[in-house]
């Protein structure tokens, strides 16, 4: 778990992509209007891209957050920090995020985070993840998502997910995508019909 010490330099990639991917769940969040609210996240290491937002921000009393993310420290820190502030919504699920089981309960949510993710995907994975966002979502739901551009990349790798996503129903609303740095981080909004969630499926596996 090394590598998840770049995030305590503020001049890492890592810590920038969260920086990016804060800004827009604290866009989505004053733009949520004033009912409940419900988040799910997967593959969330220690949750501070949403948790560290909604320890400040007025609407963490409305909100249910699912945190999904197999390694026991990473989900601990998450535990500890949603104890510390206050956030009685958060619930950490030590589950495998590539199951549709896993979402169960949790979803169609407002907001989906896909952080980390893709760039440990195959492109099949990729796509076959993007389908399964049309399960998690509600209609107008939005999906957050962040992928890095590797020295292995031979071209563009947001362009064919952008692509993916538009096909399946959603719509663009951001991309933040640094010619300095390697992450980029998009958001989509789903304007198609909601599908019921498949049970036992798997869609993604790691393979990086």
């Amino acid at each position: 778990m090394a590598w998840h010490a770049d995030y305590e330099d503020p001049s890492s990639d890592l810590a920038g992509r969260r920086r990016s991917v804060q800004a827009c769940i604290r866009r989505w969040l004053d733009d949520a209007g004033t009912g409940p609210l419900q988040v799910v996240s997967a593959c969330s290491g220690d949750g501070r891209d949403l948790l560290e937002v909604l320890a400040t921000h007025a609407a963490a009393a409305r909100t249910q957050v699912r945190l999904l993310e197999l390694d026991d420290r990473l989900a601990r820190r998450a535990e500890d920090f949603a104890q510390d502030h206050g956030l009685e919504g958060v619930e950490v699920v030590r589950s495998d995020a590539g199951r549709t089981d896993s979402y169960a309960g949790a979803v169609p949510a407002d907001l989906v985070l896909l952080c980390g993710v893709f760039g440990n995907l195959s492109d099949e994975d990729v796509q076959a993840t993007v389908g399964v966002a049309r399960q998690l979502c509600t209609a107008g739901g939005t999906v957050a998502w962040t992928r890095g551009r590797h020295d292995r990349d031979p071209v563009e790798p947001t362009d064919e997910i952008r692509v993916w996503f538009d096909r399946a129903g959603f719509e663009e609303v951001s991309l933040d995508a640094p010619e300095d740095r390697s992450y980029r981080v998009g958001v989509h909004r789903f304007i198609g019909e909601p599908e019921l969630l498949v049970p036992a499926r798997r869609f993604f596996t790691f393979t990086r």
